[in-house]
């Protein structure tokens, strides 16, 4: 089998299996936390550092929001079984980075990655992240030359794959629809907040032996179930949260 069709066989298995596959990144951080301890021994800065890696994760989040509120129904959407892209996005964040979704993902599971505050882990993270979403993009950028030919490769030769080129931004076709990103977006919402939770919960039980999570973790966790909650019964049970053309 030649390279190039090994890479994008690899990167169409690995793009079915993507939202599973990176559950074997959060036990690589679970079992880095038997080195946990607080930064410079202070619960303090500890408390702080939590804040920024929820900060670094949710800004992957918004970033995430931002092209889910502008996309149409078709495009940039969560199918693991087939490639499908009824149309090309090219304006909006799609103007000036081609891949806003994987970026999104990439600070998402870097709050996480960040959590243990362990260098090493943040190293491994990071060419992970880039061998893995590397033949996903492979594969996909194969499937849409083939569909729209000369559009994709104009688009291509002016969007950088995942630096976002700022100059380049054209104003989105469609408007902002805050109904899609809440029917679309509320399970990633919900797993940064538990991922962190459990992050927390383990850190304290290497640190003092004993179950004691922050009063402040443990009304984050409740709050986020009851938003999840919210919105899933909403968009399995109503029509609230659709949006014509989304």
């Amino acid at each position: 089998m030649a390279l190039q069709e090994q890479f994008e066989n690899s990167g169409q298995w690995l793009f079915r299996w993507r939202s599973y596959l990176p559950l074997a990144g959060i036990a690589m951080v679970l079992l880095a936390l038997r080195e946990y301890e607080y930064p410079g021994h202070s619960e303090k800065l500890d408390h702080i550092w939590e804040v920024i890696c929820l900060c670094v994760s949710f800004f992957g989040l918004a970033i995430r929001s931002y092209t889910i509120g502008h996309t149409p129904k078709n495009t940039s959407g969560r199918n693991t079984k087939r490639q499908v892209a009824d149309a090309l996005n090219t304006t909006g964040i799609y103007s000036v980075v081609r891949n806003p979704l994987y970026l999104g993902n990439f600070f998402m599971f870097l709050g996480v990655a960040l959590f243990p505050h362990l260098w090493w882990l943040t190293l491994i993270f990071v060419l992970a992240f880039w061998l893995y979403y590397e033949r996903i993009i492979f594969a996909e950028e194969a499937y849409l030359r083939a569909k729209f030919g000369a559009e994709y490769l104009d688009w291509a030769e002016r969007t950088p794959v995942f630096v976002p080129r700022f100059r380049n931004y054209q104003k989105s076709n469609l408007p902002f629809s805050l109904k899609n990103v809440l029917r679309r977006e509320y399970n990633g919402f919900f797993a940064v907040i538990l991922c962190l939770f459990l992050l927390e919960t383990i850190g304290d039980l290497v640190i003092y032996r004993r179950f004691d999570p922050d009063a402040e973790w443990i009304v984050a966790l409740c709050v986020g179930f009851v938003i999840w909650a919210t919105l899933r019964t909403l968009k399995k049970r109503t029509g609230l949260l659709d949006v014509s053309g989304r």
